[in-house]
C-alpha cells in the first residue's frame, strides 16, 4: 500500500486537526449531545498529546485526515468532513496495520457510519463496554483486526 501522504503529525498540526475533529465529529456523531461536544471539544488537545498523531495530507500538501494511535491501539481515526469517502480512512487505517501493527480500535455504538467502515475493512466486535473512557453515557464497542 503506498502511504506517502501520511506523515508524523506534530504540534504545529494541532489546530488543523481540531478542525478536522470538529467538523468529522458534527457530520459523524449525532448521538452526542451539545454540552458533551463542548466538553471533549476543550480537551481534544489534551487528547492529542496522549497519541501517536498520523496525519493524511493531500496532492496540494493540506491535512485532511488524521489517527491518534497509542500502547498498539487507533484511539482516534477522524478525516475532514468535506473528504469523506475518498479513501482516507482506509489509507489511515491500512497504514497503522500495515506499518504499524495496530490490530486494535475502540468505536462508539452509536456511530454506525465508523462501525460499518471498521467492519467492512475487516474488524470484527470482540467486547462492548457501556461508558466511553470519560465515563459518559456513549457505549463503546472493542474491535480488533481479522488477518485470514
Amino acid at each position: 500500500m503506498n502511504c506517502i501522504n501520511i506523515v508524523k503529525g506534530t504540534k504545529n498540526d494541532f489546530k488543523r486537526l481540531s478542525v478536522i475533529w470538529e467538523n468529522a465529529v458534527k457530520a459523524t456523531h449525532d448521538f452526542l449531545d451539545n454540552e458533551d461536544f463542548v466538553y471533549y471539544q476543550s480537551r481534544i488537545t489534551d487528547y492529542f498529546d496522549m497519541v501517536d498523531i498520523y496525519v493524511y495530507k493531500n496532492e496540494n500538501g493540506k491535512t485532511i485526515g488524521f489517527m491518534g494511535i497509542s500502547d498498539s491501539m487507533v484511539e482516534m481515526l477522524f478525516v475532514d468532513a468535506a473528504f469523506r469517502g475518498c479513501g482516507v480512512g482506509r489509507k489511515l487505517l491500512g497504514y497503522a496495520i500495515d506499518n504499524l501493527n495496530v490490530y486494535k480500535l475502540d468505536v462508539n455504538e452509536q456511530n454506525t457510519q465508523a462501525l460499518d467502515f471498521y467492519i467492512h475493512m475487516g474488524f470484527r466486535i470482540i467486547g462492548r463496554s457501556p461508558t466511553d473512557n470519560e465515563g459518559k453515557p456513549y457505549p463503546l464497542l472493542h474491535l480488533h483486526y481479522i488477518t485470514e
